[in-house]
């Protein structure tokens, strides 16, 4: 059998392996944290069969995508517009700021692309981000989606979710929760006492926003399990479109919200930051509303 001619690859600036996507029936470059003497005939047969073990890029020359597997984009960057929140779930989980305007410490479990971490440290110019993210080959690649090095707001701890809330003293006003892997849901985030560490991480008129991208008894188990761990001071919000829900759980025992406090900060949100907060804010309080009968 004649062995197939060899691939044309090079290594990037940032050191990434990369060779022309159309060998993955995709458009644009594949870059991998591969070493320039790789086999790529080896590493081709791996993405195509779902078990290449680390995570990688493909990039068209207008979107970035981050990849688990072919199958599932983890996260998607528009290049010329890099820090916009291109997908509408992050755009939603955005709305904690009409309950915390003025957050000092924001957490995210989960970076991804960056897309949250980027939006937060670009636009909440007072407020310190920490991002926790247990993949060291994600963090690697964090150039590649223009995540900002680590400064005096901004730090990206390599860690484990669940033992960073078991161990830590810092307190958060608000703990973004986008943790996925290839198969989903992180396991280890299905369980209480993870969410009861967040809460006793939380400050008191603090808040958790989780995305949800499962469905069926999965999701329902888990919005029971937040319900319990937040007292019922919940709001979950369908995102149109996606199938996403974005649950959102407040520490405040003064809950619910004061609603037409929350429509005046739409308002100037909307004009400070640019997304639709006032129709962030209309849905909510729907949301909320529909809660309150189910109880």
């Amino acid at each position: 059998m004649t062995r197939p001619a060899l691939l044309e690859s090079r290594i990037t600036a940032d050191g990434l392996l990369e060779f022309h996507a159309a060998f993955l029936q995709e458009r644009g470059v594949v870059r991998l944290l591969e070493a320039a003497d790789a086999d790529i005939h080896y590493l081709i047969r791996l993405l195509r069969d779902g078990e290449y073990p680390r995570p990688f890029v493909i990039d068209d020359g207008k979107l970035r995508r981050l990849h688990f597997t072919l199958a599932l984009v983890q996260s998607e960057m528009d290049i010329a517009e890099p820090y916009a929140l291109h997908a509408a779930y992050t755009r939603k989980m955005m709305a904690f700021l009409l309950f915390q305007p003025r957050p000092k410490h924001v957490v995210i479990i989960g970076m991804g692309g960056g897309s949250l971490t980027k939006f937060c440290h670009r636009h909440l110019l007072r407020s310190r981000v920490t991002t926790v993210e247990i993949s060291e080959d994600v963090i690697a690649l964090r150039e590649q989606f223009a995540v900002p090095p680590d400064d005096e707001r901004l730090a990206v701890l390599c860690a484990d979710a669940v033992e960073y809330f078991a161990s830590t003293e810092d307190r958060a006003d608000v703990v973004l929760l986008d943790g996925y892997d290839e198969n989903g849901i992180v396991p280890a985030f299905c369980d209480e006492r993870f969410y009861l560490n967040i809460r006793a991480r939380l400050k008191p008129a603090g808040m958790l926003v989780c995305n949800l991208a499962v469905k069926g008894e999965d999701s329902a188990a888990h919005i029971d399990l937040l319900r319990e761990v937040f007292r019922d001071r919940l709001i979950v919000q369908e995102v149109a479109g996606d199938g996403n829900r974005i649950a959102f759980a407040f520490n405040d025992e003064g809950y619910p919200p004061d609603w037409a406090a929350v429509d005046r900060e739409a308002r100037a949100l909307s004009q400070k930051i640019g997304l639709d907060f006032s129709g962030f804010a209309q849905k909510l309080a729907k949301s909320a509303q529909r809660e309150r009968r189910r109880r």
